[in-house]
């Protein structure tokens, strides 16, 4: 066994908005220990969706991680997560909240077993589009997304395998189940060109979600179903993704499209959009065009739309430079439309 140094080694995957760095601070006898994260500041405005933003430095979304892997024969590996989201702009308030801590089991052609909270098969397939840092899939993570599994999802068992037919066609299952649980519910309403909100408690019944995906010269089309009821009403989503490329690296293109039923912030029926266009130029400038809505599919009334240009440029290798600038589209609830932008810079540990 040995202690091994700081060297940097990165790690893509399909669900990184961009290269995750990690530090391997232990290697011997089949186990590694690994520190990763990065932090992130702009300035701009920038707010929540159904908030007003305001003109000041800001965090996107810091993070540290802790991984560890062992492999304990047979082709099986064992390894441990644990991510906390880290609040270093505002002193005196929490530093640290968790946003993933599981224990996961995987074998080459047995699959992926995963217990905790961790990115749901759902994020697998919805996720495509939510790749760059300034503005991205707002839809994803509305009100108790981590209790519906929409994107990380709390307390849950997943399993995952993929069946790869050549070097460039795989097809890709997603198995997720998240127990009863209770939390509150935030429901916005409109009246009188204001935007209220209503707060009461919300019991989520078991849970499940199938995503199936395949891949082949480059594209990727993927569906996944999430449901389950939240106050004995059935709270369901199917979403629709495709893409084409790797995102920074030349032309990337996603699209993403859902159909829910008392799924996103307590609209009975519902419907989502996102669109991403980016293109990776060779001297680490990254161009991204996206598009999203949210409409009230039953009351035909929009919930949100927006459109946004930025540019990602990569100056070394773990430091990427980031501008957008997000143009509010209108809405239907008497919403106040406000443009949004962001200036600043992440950092990779």
């Amino acid at each position: 066994m040995k202690m091994t140094t700081l060297a940097m080694a990165v790690a893509t995957t399909f669900l990184a908005s961009t290269s995750a760095f990690a530090a391997q601070v232990y290697s011997g006898d089949g186990t590694t220990l690994s520190v990763g994260g990065y932090v992130d500041v702009g300035v701009g405005e920038r707010g929540a969706i159904y908030s007003d933003p305001n003109f000041e430095v800001h965090q996107i979304s810091p993070r540290l991680n802790v991984e560890g892997k062992k492999e304990i024969g047979n082709g099986v590996t064992v390894d441990a997560k644990g991510e906390w989201a880290i609040n270093y702009l505002d002193g005196g308030n929490t530093s640290f909240t968790t946003r993933l801590g599981y224990m996961g089991v995987s074998h080459d052609q047995a699959g992926r077993l995963v217990v905790g909270t961790q990115w749901a098969p759902y994020y697998d397939v919805a996720g495509v589009a939510d790749k760059p840092i300034a503005f991205a899939n707002d839809f994803l993570y509305g009100t108790n997304f981590n209790q519906l599994g929409s994107a990380r999802a709390e307390k849950m068992v997943s399993y995952r395998n993929t069946l790869r037919v050549s070097e460039d066609v795989a097809f890709n299952i997603g198995l997720g189940w998240q127990g009863e649980t209770s939390d509150e519910k935030i429901t916005p309403s409109s009246g009188n060109g204001l935007v209220t909100y209503t707060r009461s408690s919300a019991d989520y019944d078991d849970r499940a979600q199938i995503a199936i995906s395949t891949e082949f010269a480059g594209f990727g089309l993927g569906y996944v179903y999430n449901g389950g009821d939240v106050d004995n009403e059935k709270a369901r989503s199917h979403v629709f993704a495709g893409k084409y490329g790797t995102y920074g690296n030349g032309l990337y293109i996603a699209l993403v499209y859902g159909d829910n039923e008392n799924f996103y912030n307590g609209l009975e029926e519902s419907k989502q959009y996102e669109a991403v266009g980016a293109f990776g130029l060779d001297n680490g400038l990254n161009i991204i065009l996206n598009y999203e809505a949210v409409e009230d599919d039953k009351n035909d009334k929009t919930q949100f739309s927006q459109s946004a240009i930025q540019l990602e440029y990569t100056v070394a290798s773990g430091l990427v430079a980031f501008a957008g600038y997000q143009f509010d589209l209108g809405n239907d609830i008497n919403k106040n439309e406000d443009d949004q932008y962001s200036v600043g810079a992440r950092y990779f540990f």
